[in-house]
């Protein structure tokens, strides 16, 4: 008998099983993974994720491996190399609000200590698990007013409510899938 997944996974695609497998709703505490997830979910909004994590070493090239810290720094001559990427999603505002979030997720690293604590601190540090899959819910609503309210941009309750399944703060594996409840 085969390994039972969530309904959406496509399996010939051999990077979203994987991600599926190892990744999504795995509970991550490292800001850096953290502020990748973020970027990736901003670039997925209007996009299918399968899109977005076909390109994903596309975009850990073309955005530093991820490193907020330089990302905070970019200038219009990044912008203009990104906007002229063909591997990547070519949007100015959601490369514009990368950049932007980048420097508000130092400011939150600042004041909570790790972005890690900002975050899990919605949920007092507790997994979320689902009996079925949502798009949005209170805590996302909540995380999503309160990352405006600091600065960020692109982070509306669906964005977010898809990170948070991505961070593994929400776990929506489907109840027959062998992942659910997994920490892998």
């Amino acid at each position: 008998m085969g390994i039972k997944r969530c309904f959406w996974v496509n399996l010939n695609n051999p990077l979203y099983v994987k991600y599926h497998d190892l990744e999504w709703g795995v509970s991550s505490y490292d800001d850096k993974y953290l502020f990748e997830m973020l970027l990736l979910e901003i670039f997925q909004a209007g996009l299918s994720w399968e899109c977005i994590l076909n390109k994903r070493e596309s975009f850990r090239l073309a955005f530093d491996n991820f490193d907020y810290k330089k990302i905070s720094l970019y200038d219009e001559n990044k912008i203009n190399l990104l906007l002229n990427n063909k591997n990547i999603i070519r949007n100015r505002r959601k490369i514009n609000a990368v950049i932007n979030n980048s420097r508000v997720f130092i400011n939150i690293q600042k004041e909570y200590g790790s972005f890690s604590n900002y975050i899990w601190s919605f949920t007092n540090g507790k997994k979320i698990i689902h009996s079925k899959l949502l798009v949005s819910d209170e805590l996302s609503d909540k995380i999503s007013r309160d990352l405006k309210n600091k600065g960020m941009k692109f982070v509306g309750t669906i964005i977010i409510y898809s990170y948070l399944q991505a961070i593994g703060i929400i776990d929506d594996h489907d109840i027959d899938c062998d992942f659910k409840n997994s920490q892998i």
